[in-house]
């Protein structure tokens, strides 16, 4: 919504620049401000790249493909926030329209699906000094309590001076106030003033989710409220690094979708054939041309991306009682294994440092480990396993497979907790 770039992706250094020290987290991010290997594709489309839009945008993104590694410049494809970010100047926001079955016995499954869920889907509209855009948002309960993504409502980095209003599926407009946000995750929890009587949304097992299954978007690209779309789900456990910088990291351990979602879906339900949320659609794939550093973007290409039910609930929760979340940590600093510097493909996440007093000493992880698995996912990149860490509960434990000194074995760790 703000309009500025995010920062350069193609800015960031390799695992082998010169006198950079791992800073603290459970995974290395690279500082900004030094130049990183662009990796070539191996055929054409290019292969996505992260980059990311903040709020006003619809915050659909796809990064951290390749072992997280930032791929920039020039003609490539990117992962990208979605909100729509159109100013208030000229035309005026389309009316809501409602989701209902006029031919019963000609309906499909998506027809079912979209109208049992369609009415637990708002559209979120944020203004400020600054700017103004729009993103979606999936109601958790009748009183007014509305799950949605940080970048929706988070302007220049804070919510700060925003003001956010909510339309509901029968058309009827709300302010609405920030509960609290987690930037960790790209969630936010609002509340819409003198709401009462809304539909809240059934949420699935994100883990029962497979492969194939039906997967329907709802929400609002383009402002377009109650736009549905249909597809599958392409992929699960996917690793997806919005950020381009440690300050600026949002990993999550995503559901990956065909369904198209385009800028102002960010904070949408992608739901099951039985209309129940599996995902808060979240980020896209997009291929992007021009200098580095452009803010373009363009819409869907078919690779989408989702804050798996069983997470966004999790947090959603937490806010909804205290304000704020927690996330799971592992206690460790890593960078990808096996990446010679010109190239992100890795054989694991290998360990540089172990925060004392954290999990992985407590496991006896020691730098220099390569953690190739937790539990039956394999793990290819310190990305993965950041992802993986926090698709998990803090308090959960999890099975590591560890290699060291030619030797491999299992390590089980039981996760700490971190606020924010």
């Amino acid at each position: 919504m703000n309009g500025h770039p995010y920062p350069d992706p193609a800015r960031q250094p390799s695992a082998a620049t010169p006198g950079w020290t791992p800073p603290p987290g459970d995974s290395w991010y690279p500082p900004a401000g030094t130049a990183t290997a662009i990796l070539p594709p191996m055929a054409p489309p290019p292969v996505p790249a992260p980059e990311r839009r903040r709020a006003g945008r619809l915050r659909i993104g796809v990064a951290g493909l390749l072992a997280g590694a930032l791929v920039g410049g020039g003609t490539g494809a990117g992962v990208v926030a979605l909100t729509d970010g159109g100013g208030t100047s000229g035309g005026t926001t389309p009316s809501a329209q409602s989701v209902v079955i006029r031919d019963p016995e000609n309906a499909t499954a998506v027809t079912a699906a979209a109208a049992k869920a369609a009415p637990s889907v708002v559209t979120v509209y944020v203004t400020s000094g600054s700017g103004s855009g729009s993103g979606s948002g999936v109601v958790l309960s009748d009183d007014g309590y509305v799950l949605t993504n940080d970048h929706v409502v988070t302007l220049d980095s804070s919510t700060d001076g925003a003001t956010v209003q909510v339309r509901t599926s029968d058309g009827t407009l709300y302010d609405a106030t920030v509960v609290g946000t987690d930037p960790t995750s790209d969630l936010a929890v609002i509340r819409l003033q003198g709401a009462s009587g809304l539909t809240p949304a059934t949420f699935a097992d994100s883990d029962d989710v497979q492969v194939g299954d039906l997967a329907v978007a709802i929400g609002a690209p383009l402002g377009l409220s109650d736009t549905v779309t249909d597809g599958i789900i392409s992929a699960t456990d996917r690793a997806v690094a919005t950020g381009s910088t440690q300050d600026d990291a949002t990993v999550i351990d995503a559901l990956q979708t065909d369904a198209a979602i385009n800028p102002g879906n960010s904070g949408g339900a992608l739901v099951d054939a039985a209309g129940e949320v599996v995902g808060i659609n979240t980020a896209i794939a997009s291929v992007a041309s021009g200098a580095p550093g452009s803010s373009s973007q363009s819409g869907n290409i078919g690779v989408g991306f989702a804050i798996p039910s069983n997470t966004a609930k999790r947090i959603a929760d937490e806010i909804v009682q205290t304000g704020s979340a927690t996330h799971a940590v592992l206690g460790v600093n890593a960078q990808t294994a096996g990446a010679d510097g010109s190239s992100e493909v890795g054989t694991g996440a290998q360990v540089v440092q172990v925060q004392p007093g954290g999990a992985a000493e407590d496991a006896g992880l020691q730098a220099g480990d390569v953690v190739t698995a937790v539990g039956d996912r394999a793990v290819t990149s310190s990305t993965e396993l950041t992802a993986a860490i926090r698709g998990s509960a803090p308090g959960d434990t999890v099975r590591l497979t560890v290699e060291r000194g030619g030797q491999t074995t299992t390590v089980e760790v039981t996760l700490g907790s971190s606020a924010g």
